[in-house]
């Protein structure tokens, strides 16, 4: 039996996208954007406010971000990782193989609204998504590229299952934080997959 390789990378990542992680950010608000759960989070913070705190970003909100990072590292905001998705993720490598805009850390304009960091998300998702299906099999066995430094030589497969170990993994992370956020608040925990709204507010 062929296997369509291409279709099955694909599926993977936007099978999870559509049926748990995007109903997850549903509803999401400002507060719970950037609650910090315990004193010293990174997070999106206004270009005015950094008090401190090394940050990076071309627009009127920057992301803390230091490199190295610290060890341990600080516990992140869902802000903060919305913003490693959206520009980390999937904006670096969308620049880098799939014509994206130019995109880096440092150059990223963050949002300072959950609203604004969801379409940034949705936006960014939708064409990493299209360029993976566009890949087919010769375009899933050619090399990354020195856009991928030391991994330069692994076939854009390999990215492609590394992106969406990363989807995962940090989407994973803000559910829980809006369990935990609502949970605070005196609100219900939202089952897993469900669109969920703000309570308690």
């Amino acid at each position: 039996m062929d296997i369509d390789w291409n279709q099955e990378l694909l599926e993977q990542l936007d099978w999870h996208w559509s049926n748990q992680l995007r109903p997850r950010l549903d509803g999401l608000t400002d507060d719970e954007y950037l609650w910090e759960p315990v004193a010293g989070c990174w997070s999106v913070r206004p270009r005015q406010d950094r008090g401190g705190v090394e940050g990076v970003g071309s627009g009127e909100w920057t992301i803390d971000f230091v490199y190295p990072e610290p060890t341990p590292a600080p516990v992140t905001t869902i802000a903060w990782r919305l913003g490693h998705i959206i520009a980390g993720v999937f904006g670096a490598r969308n620049a880098a193989h799939f014509d994206g805009p130019a995109m880096s850390y440092d150059s990223f304009p963050y949002a300072g609204t959950a609203g604004a960091a969801l379409a940034q998300l949705d936006e960014a998702y939708a064409r990493w998504t299209e360029g993976v299906r566009a890949l087919g099999a010769e375009g899933l066995a050619r090399p990354c590229g020195p856009a991928e430094g030391p991994f330069a030589e692994y076939p854009l497969a390999s990215l492609v299952l590394h992106i969406n170990r990363e989807a995962i993994h940090h989407g994973a992370e803000i559910a829980l934080l809006r369990d935990l956020y609502r949970a605070g608040q005196g609100g219900t925990v939202p089952e897993s997959g469900a669109a969920v709204r703000s309570t308690g507010q």
